[in-house]
């Protein structure tokens, strides 16, 4: 048996409350909740010559670097010298004590003294030599002749010749000791002058005017050949180490007109040229090296200080263009999102040249004014309701 059902006056009050609570939770739900429309902000594809531009990162540094230290070890005696100072070309910067150099000159000095003595004491015995060959040549000419006289007999003959050839041989010696003396005497000299040369660069100057950028050592510091005492810089010779992504670096070359932004003077752009780029680009960061060169007048910017560079290319032809904020990946794929008969549709494009204001070339995949998606408040489907707005908060 089927019992009609009644509601209550109870019933009807609990329904009158809960149907508005109802409506108005679907209501919040499809405006503000997560089934409301996406906000989003709208453009249109615009005809535009796009400046190519690109931008990279560097640090300042030095054109040319001299580091200033000894050609042989030894221990620095003094530093004239401090971090910050200009010098002049031929300012002693520093000093090295020769140790023992001072000795090895003397030494060396005196051999050379001694080879020379005995040079000349050759010379002596080469005259000596050369009398007694003329005289036994003499005595051995008689010699021959009283025997073809038959008024000597042949062994003194024999000893006449042997006495010559003794002469000979020791005119030979003489000549030889002489010439030894003599390559010896060069040998000591030539050594004396190396440790002369060696004592004078123990004596550190300043190879050309400049600023004094690093003292690498101090007083008692014992130092190797090679090793840098003082490291001077040219003031006036500074660029920029600057780092481009190698795929927006296509048009980078030497000459070309670049902007130059310290980190200490961000307000203050600096006008450079691009120097040179460089032929080995880094493979591990995928990024192209180049030297900007600038000249700054007023306070000097640190040794290593970042510094903003970016170059302007010239401009192109006009061509559909978009702003970069439109651009995203989808399915693995770049394109942007177009309002196309109310609803969305992504479209994948192919892009060009940028500029510094945000917009980017079309090649294809949209037409001058297609209406797309520049901003949305959260990511977007093509099945997701959208509502326009001027701005996002």
């Amino acid at each position: 048996m089927n019992v009609p059902f009644k509601m209550g006056r109870r019933g009807w009050t609990l329904l009158a409350v809960l149907l508005p609570l109802l409506l108005l939770f679907a209501w919040v739900a499809f405006r503000s909740g997560p089934l409301a429309p996406t906000d989003v902000t709208v453009a249109k594809v615009e005809s535009r010559r796009i400046a190519p531009a690109m931008f990279g990162i560097g640090t300042v540094e030095a054109r040319y670097t001299q580091k200033v230290g000894p050609t042989a070890a030894g221990r620095v005696s003094s530093v004239a010298v401090d971090v910050g100072d200009r010098v002049q070309a031929g300012q002693v910067l520093a000093q090295i004590d020769p140790i023992d150099l001072d000795q090895r000159i003397d030494a060396a000095a005196g051999g050379t003294a001694r080879s020379a003595a005995l040079e000349q004491a050759a010379a002596a015995q080469i005259t000596d030599a050369k009398a007694r060959v003329a005289l036994a040549a003499a005595q051995a000419a008689r010699t021959e002749q009283l025997k073809k006289n038959g008024w000597v007999t042949t062994a003194l003959l024999d000893q006449r010749r042997q006495e010559l050839a003794a002469a000979q041989a020791g005119l030979a010696a003489a000549q030889a000791n002489r010439g030894a003396a003599a390559m010896d005497r060069r040998r000591l000299g030539a050594e004396r002058a190396a440790l002369v040369e060696q004592r004078s660069n123990l004596r550190l100057v300043a190879p050309h005017a400049g600023l004094v950028v690093r003292r690498s050592a101090e007083p008692g510091t014992t130092v190797v050949a090679g090793q840098a005492v003082i490291e001077i810089i040219d003031p006036a010779q500074l660029w920029i180490n600057a780092r481009f992504d190698q795929t927006q670096s296509a048009g980078l070359a030497a000459g070309l007109p670049v902007r130059i932004t310290l980190r200490s003077r961000p307000d203050t752009p600096i006008s450079g040229t691009i120097e040179r780029v460089e032929p080995m680009a880094d493979a591990l960061t995928e990024e192209v090296l180049a030297k900007a060169g600038f000249a700054i007048r007023d306070k000097l910017p640190s040794i290593g200080e970042l510094a903003e560079v970016t170059v302007a290319l010239p401009a192109g032809k006009a061509a559909p263009a978009v702003p970069n904020a439109a651009v995203h990946r989808f399915d693995g794929v770049t394109g942007v999102w177009v309002i196309r008969d109310s609803g969305l549709e992504f479209a994948p494009v192919a892009l060009g040249a940028q500029d510094l204001a945000g917009w980017v070339q079309v090649l294809n995949g949209l037409a001058v004014g297609d209406r797309i998606v520049v901003h949305s408040a959260k990511a977007l489907k093509a099945n997701s309701r959208f509502s326009i707005v001027d701005s996002l908060p």
